[in-house]
C-alpha cells in the first residue's frame, strides 16, 4: 500500500476564527489517525488572516499530544525565517516529548511577504544560505561530537526525519545531493513536477535515506456525489484567486458557479495551478488518484484541500482513505 497523508494549513473559513480552526485541526488529525493516514503535516505561513498554523511547532506539539500513532510534522518549516539551532531545539523537544512520531519538512520560501519576513528574522541577508542551513540543521539533530561546542538540547541524537520540500528544480537537486526524502508542492505549483521528479531520482545519492523517497501532493475534494465535490472545490479556487489578486483572506464559502466571481481567464489560471487534483464522488476520485499514481509513481501521497465546512472536509478525507485502501486491495 502506498502511504497516504494530510497537509493541513489550519485554514480559517469565512465566518469562523482561529480558535475554531485549531480545534478543527485536532479533530481532523484524530479522525485521520483512525482512517489510516500516516502523517498530518502543518505548513508555516505568516501575516495571513486565513491561516492559523503560523506557530507551526507549537501546533504540532498540541496535535501530537491529542493523538496516539499518527506522525505529526511540518510541511513545512520555512527555514529562511529561523536559525537552524532554534528549529533543531524545537523539533528535538517535540521528539523528546512524543517519540518517533515527529517529521521536519523544510522549505526555502519565506511563506509570507518580504516585509513580514523582515519582521520575523529582523536581519535579512542577500545571500542564499539555505543549503548550508539544511546541513547545519541535520547536524544538530544527529549525535553530537565529543568536542562539539554548540549543541541542540533537546535535539542532538533525536535524528528527527528531515524532508526537503520544493516547487522547483532547486529543491529536487538539493534533496538528491543530501539523500533526503522529497515532497513536491504539486498541489499549487505543478509546472516543474515532471522535471523535478526526474532530477531527484536520477541524481539521488544515499544519505539520510538509502533510496529516493518522493511524496506527491494532491488536492482532494471528495464528496458523495460529483456535483457536491465540484462545489466544494470552489472555496479553494476562490482562495487561490484572491491570493493572486493580492487580497488573501479567510477561506471563502463555496459558490454554485465560479464564473460569478472569476473571469474565464482567471478560472483557466486557477485550474492550471490546481490541476494535480482529485475531485468528485468516490468512483471518480479513485480513477483520478489511480491515474496520478500510475504517472508519477510516488512513494507516498499527501492530500491537501481547503474545504469551507468542517464536516464536509472530514468526509472528503474519509473518502480519500477509503479510496487508497481500495486501490491497495485491488493491487
Amino acid at each position: 500500500m502506498i502511504p497516504y497523508s494530510i497537509l493541513d494549513l489550519a485554514q480559517i473559513p469565512e465566518g469562523s476564527d482561529a480558535a475554531q480552526a485549531l480545534k478543527n485541526a485536532v479533530d481532523l488529525a484524530q479522525h485521520a489517525e483512525g482512517w489510516g493516514y500516516r502523517r498530518h503535516w502543518f505548513a508555516e505561513h505568516h501575516n495571513s488572516t486565513g491561516i492559523a498554523s503560523s506557530a507551526t511547532s507549537i501546533l504540532i506539539g498540541h496535535v501530537a499530544g491529542q493523538t496516539r500513532t499518527i506522525r505529526v510534522g511540518s510541511g513545512g518549516i520555512m527555514l529562511p525565517n529561523h536559525a537552524p539551532l532554534m528549529v533543531a531545539e524545537q523539533f528535538g523537544t517535540l521528539a523528546t516529548l512524543h517519540g518517533d512520531r515527529i517529521d521536519l519538512g523544510v522549505g526555502r520560501a519565506p511563506g509570507t511577504d518580504m516585509a513580514t519576513a523582515r519582521a520575523l528574522r529582523r536581519i535579512m541577508s542577500q545571500a542564499d544560505t539555505f543549503p548550508d542551513d539544511v546541513v547545519e540543521l541535520i547536524g544538530f539533530l544527529q549525535e553530537a561530537a565529543p568536542d562539539q561546542r554548540i549543541r541542540a538540547i533537546p535535539g542532538a541524537g533525536t535524528n528527527v526525519p528531515v524532508w526537503m520540500l520544493g516547487s522547483s528544480l532547486f529543491g529536487a537537486q538539493l534533496a538528491a545531493q543530501l539523500g533526503l526524502p522529497y515532497a513536491f508542492a504539486s498541489h499549487f505549483a505543478p509546472d516543474a513536477l515532471d522535471d523535478a521528479i526526474h532530477v531527484y531520482r536520477s541524481n539521488f545519492q544515499p544519505g539520510i535515506t538509502k533510496a529516493p523517497c518522493f511524496m506527491l501532493a494532491v488536492n482532494l475534494f471528495a464528496a458523495d456525489t460529483d456535483d457536491a465535490a465540484l462545489r466544494l472545490r470552489t472555496s479553494m479556487q476562490q482562495a487561490f484567486l484572491n491570493l493572486r489578486r493580492g487580497h488573501p483572506g479567510p477561506l471563502p464559502a463555496p459558490v454554485d458557479d465560479l464564473g460569478t466571481v472569476a473571469t474565464p481567464e482567471e478560472q483557466a489560471m486557477v485550474n492550471h495551478a490546481l490541476r494535480i487534483s482529485a475531485v468528485g464522488g468516490p468512483d471518480r476520485v479513485a480513477k483520478q488518484i489511480e491515474t496520478l499514481i500510475a504517472r508519477y509513481r510516488p512513494d507516498e501521497v499527501i492530500f491537501a484541500g481547503g474545504i469551507h465546512d468542517h464536516a464536509m472536509r472530514l468526509r472528503s478525507f474519509e473518502i480519500g482513505a477509503q479510496v487508497m485502501a481500495g486501490l491497495a486491495q485491488a493491487a
